[in-house]
């Protein structure tokens, strides 16, 4: 604590030391630790060393100065010469005290500056030999100066005022000084500043710079005392609001304490930790949910962020991590269900089967499948799914992914977000309650892709055997078990995937049914339970198979069974309806009888033609609905040369007319063409129902074949379809969708097909009655295909004045 002013009577007979000749003194030196005096100020010393008690009584002893140089290292017990600073003051003593701790204190009162210029003697104690530095008193300063001591003044009694280790007498003291170097020395006495900054203030020489010095501490000084001054107030104000909630808490628990209640919250609080400990959570999870809980036991029952703590540790505890449903291993009883449930799609069996059987041998290295179903509505993509929870005794749960956009609609929102909620994969393993369950994924082809993200990329983690055995979500922030999961997937398409995660399927084709399937189906499942769900078990009523056919023919046109089903319920609703009222009702229901309940036919059956005709080839198309006939049409005009294509053809279709051209025309000579036919003459391929998209590589054999017959005027076996990609070359490629090609052929009421031998590989999955009744001719080259189907040319026409046509018109042909 310094003290300010002088005049003490102890420093009364204490004169400065005489200079010498060379104006300087010689005098005793007592190193300073971790201290500067300047002068004018009077502060008490203690004193620890021999060496400096000697000294001071030694200059007691002849009523002398002595200097004090502070060190430059604080922590030096014996200091060197070297390891003093060169600028110091003169202090006059006062008497010593001894201190309850053995040591001795002394007052100082600092003189003026000195220079250290040769060091006498080191024992008993330092004497040296400095030059005094004069500092006369300043009565006159100049206005700028006069105007820096306001400033300063105005600072130092801020710091004062927010320091209350300085006493408010040191700013009435320095409020009384008129000299610049006096109040720069008084102000820096009593700062908070480091041993090198009040060294650098006792060397600085001129007062105005001194007191500049002076200023810029203390404008430092003050803005840390005003930033220390503005966190005290805000702990201040945190602490008296704890205070006051703590009371009004305390005041709340007395309150409900005198009228019965408990406190509500620590009553949860203790049913929430209740339920943790039942819910047997894995180590880590427990550890963030423990952390999580002792976060809402510190809140108050009011703060926002309770419901959202809340939230998130019911979601941790809700859903299943350990709880799972033992497999049924019974490869006979899985057999069982999954033929009893479903008609024919014997892949789909078979690989399910074959995965129980795994399961079975090696029931630590199996993993759960990542199935994809594909095929048309309505072939029993989803059904299977339940029939494959029922045959392995899991539960079953399926997730609509059709329309989907958002990619936190699969990885759930960020907790950051009010309203945040986890995926629909998390949301709806809480809802099973097993972490083993069939889960299904339909429509997957349907998903959406905006700026909200990608959702299809969202589900590589999902569906990654290497990777979702722990699942992130955004909203759980720690990894979840899904690997256990059966995943499913249902698609009509496969284009749409992305190929990533394609790569991740194992994909399952479901082919459309044949009639005979439908019927099939129809009998075993359909009918029994549209009977049961309409109350006419108990009647008798009967749909002959007669007028199944009919639905099936002329009623439906898909590649599945469900507008079958429609039908059959629509006709056992008007049948109910009878039979409520208490009217007649007819008992068989045959096909003759079929249109009073359905009305007249939707489709009309696609027929071979009735005669060969030129320039008229029937091709197949694979169509969403399976598969159907396709006719293809050819004729010839006088013109320029010119191929006109019709029948809302896409581009790779109409490149295969073009490519059948090229072929015509290279090999003309061959063909009996005249070669002058393509410069005069114009060539229009159509293909009738003009109004429905057709595209794709497999009518390029039908169109060749069509046209060639215009050329060639030979007509075309009408009982023939062919279907087959062509080259420049006449070269027939494979083409897609054979099963469905061959059975639209086949109830069509063909008898030949022609189709590229490349494709024999798909004709595993065609029924045996269907090969038996139909001649295949597998062929590699379109010429094999022209010797089976073009018949001897027929006559040429006789000239017609009235028409322009040159032959391929269908009502012109003669019947062959």
């Amino acid at each position: 604590m310094f003290i300010m002013g002088y005049g003490e009577n102890d420093f009364y007979d204490v004169k400065n030391a005489e200079p010498d000749e060379n104006g300087l003194i010689e005098a005793p030196l007592i190193p300073l630790r971790d201290m500067v005096v300047y002068p004018n100020m009077v502060t008490p010393l203690f004193v620890g060393r021999e060496s400096s008690l000697q000294a001071i009584q030694a200059a007691q002893a002849n009523t002398q100065t002595v200097i004090g140089v502070a060190q430059r290292d604080p922590g030096e017990s014996s200091p060197t010469p070297d390891n003093l600073y060169t600028m110091g003051t003169e202090i006059a003593m006062g008497r010593l005290m001894r201190m309850p701790d053995g040591t001795m204190s002394v007052l100082a009162q600092g003189r003026r500056r000195v220079e250290v210029v040769e060091i006498v003697s080191l024992k008993p104690y330092i004497v040296a030999r400095v030059r005094p530095i004069a500092e006369s008193y300043v009565s006159q300063v100049s206005r700028q100066t006069q105007a820096h001591m306001r400033a300063v003044l105005a600072l130092f009694e801020k710091c004062v005022n927010l320091n209350h280790n300085i006493p408010e007498e040191a700013y009435i003291y320095a409020l009384n000084i008129d000299d610049p170097g006096w109040l720069a020395d008084a102000i820096a006495s009593t700062l908070n500043l480091s041993l090198e900054e009040r060294q650098t203030v006792l060397e600085i020489g001129n007062p105005a710079e001194r007191l500049r010095k002076v200023g810029v501490y203390l404008g430092r000084e003050l803005d840390v005392l005003q930033l220390e001054d503005e966190i005290q107030s805000q702990v201040q104000r945190e602490v008296d609001r704890g205070q006051r909630e703590m009371f009004l808490r305390e005041q709340m628990r007395v309150i409900q304490s005198e009228l019965g209640e408990s406190d509500v919250f620590q009553q949860e609080l203790n049913e929430l930790q209740d339920q943790i400990d039942e819910a047997g959570l894995p180590e880590e999870i427990a550890d963030k949910v423990a952390k999580e809980l002792s976060r809402l036991s510190m809140l108050s029952p009011m703060a926002p962020e309770v419901g959202m703590i809340r939230t998130y540790i019911d979601w941790l505890i809700s859903l299943p991590w350990a709880a799972q449903n033992d497999d049924n291993l019974d490869i006979a009883n899985a057999a069982r269900v999954l033929e009893g449930n479903h008609y024919g799609l014997p892949k789909a069996k078979e690989r399910i089967l074959e995965h129980i059987a795994v399961r079975k041998l090696a029931p630590d290295e199996a993993r759960s499948p990542i199935l994809c179903f594909v095929g048309p509505p309505g072939t029993g993509k989803t059904s299977l799914g339940r029939s494959i929870a029922e045959a392995l005794g899991r539960e079953f749960i399926r997730v609509s992914l059709g329309g989907v956009r958002d990619e936190a609609e699969i990885r759930g929102h960020r907790r950051t977000y009010i309203g945040a909620l986890p995926g629909r994969i998390i949301q709806t393993m809480r809802r099973v309650k097993t972490i083993n369950p069939v889960f299904m994924l339909d429509e997957i082809d349907k998903l959406g892709q905006d700026f909200r993200g990608d959702p299809a990329s969202a589900l590589l983690e999902v569906l990654d055997p290497e990777q979702n055995h722990a699942y992130s979500d955004h909203y759980l922030e720690v990894p979840y078990d899904l690997s256990r999961v059966m995943f499913i997937t249902t698609a009509n398409y496969l284009d749409p995937l992305p190929p990533a995660l394609l790569d991740r399927l194992e994909v399952i084709e479901f082919m459309g049914y044949t009639e005979e399937d439908k019927l099939e189906i129809a009998h075993r499942f359909l009918l029994p339970q549209q009977l049961k769900a309409h109350g006419l078990l108990p009647s008798g009523i009967r749909i002959e198979d007669s007028a199944l056919k009919e639905m099936i023919e002329s009623y439906t046109f898909e590649a599945g069974v469900r507008n079958l089903d429609r039908e059959i319920a629509n006709v056992c609703r008007k049948i109910a309806r009878k039979v409520a009222e208490g009217k007649s009702f007819p008992r068989r229901v045959r096909a003759d009888t079929l249109s009073r309940f359905l009305g007249p036919p939707r489709f009309l059956a696609t027929r071979i033609e009735d005669t060969d005709q030129v320039g008229v080839a029937t091709g197949v198309a694979w169509t969403e609905a399976g598969g159907d006939i396709m006719v293809v049409e050819a004729a010839l005009m006088p013109g320029k040369g010119e191929l006109q294509l019709t029948g809302q053809l896409g581009e790779v279709m109409r490149e295969s007319a073009q490519a059948a051209l090229s072929y015509a025309r290279s090999r003309a000579e061959k063909l009996g063409i005249d070669p002058e036919i393509f410069d005069d003459t114009d060539m229009h391929i159509h293909i009738p129902e003009g109004a429905i998209p057709k595209d794709g590589p497999s009518a390029g054999v039908t169109m060749a074949v069509a046209l060639i017959s215009a050329l060639t005027r030979r007509p075309v076996r009408r009982e023939v379809a062919m279907t087959g990609e062509i080259t420049l070359r006449g070269r027939v490629l494979p083409v897609g969708g054979v099963k469905e090609k061959l059975l639209a052929a086949h109830r069509a009421g063909l008898t030949h097909f022609f189709m590229p031998s490349k494709n024999s590989k798909d004709l595993e999955d065609i029924p045996r009655r269907v090969l038996r009744e139909l001649k295949l001719e597998v062929v590699d080259h379109v010429d094999t295909v022209l010797e089976g189907v073009l018949l001897p040319p027929l006559p040429a026409p006789e000239p017609d004045p009235d028409s322009e046509a040159a032959g391929g018109a269908e009502d012109t042909q003669p019947e062959v």
